[in-house]
């Protein structure tokens, strides 16, 4: 076969790599749009939709040192023993590189957990990536804020 022949191909394969990786990169939309169908579930006690944004490797890093994977968020979520009186997440600042965002933002909530009451703010980070086109949570940590 005469490379002549061949140019075609290569052009369309780099042009479909080309788009295919273009729509891999995540956005500060699609970031933000996520975090606040999550934090919506959370407060609605929603646990199908918290499922649906969470990827299938999500984990949880605990204030104590611990972590929850995605089956105990997910318990929790759908859990009497979780109680959101009220929640807010603000101060958002959003790092992208290519499919992956890091998120940093302060959460507040109150409510009770296992009968306990709180009265949380706390400093988060998140982990999206968006992979096939969809964006998912990857993993969260949240860091009380100790006021003097």
């Amino acid at each position: 076969m005469k490379i002549s022949r061949l140019i075609p191909f290569f052009v369309i394969a780099a042009l479909v790599t080309s788009c295919r990786q273009k729509s891999e990169i995540i956005t500060e939309a699609e970031v933000i749009a996520v975090i606040n169908k999550f934090d919506d579930a959370w407060e609605n006690k929603n646990a199908a939709v918290v499922d649906s944004v969470l990827s299938s490797h999500y984990l949880y890093f605990t204030q104590s040192g611990g972590t929850f994977d995605r089956k105990s968020i997910l318990k929790t979520a759908s859990s009497s023993v979780y109680k959101l009186q009220t929640m807010q997440r603000s101060k958002f600042s959003i790092i992208i590189e290519g499919n992956t965002a890091v998120v940093n933002s302060i959460w507040y909530g109150k409510g009770s957990y296992h009968g306990e009451d709180f009265d949380d703010s706390q400093r988060c980070s998140i982990t999206l990536i968006k992979l096939k086109g969809k964006v998912k949570i990857l993993s969260e940590h949240c860091t009380p804020i100790k006021t003097p």
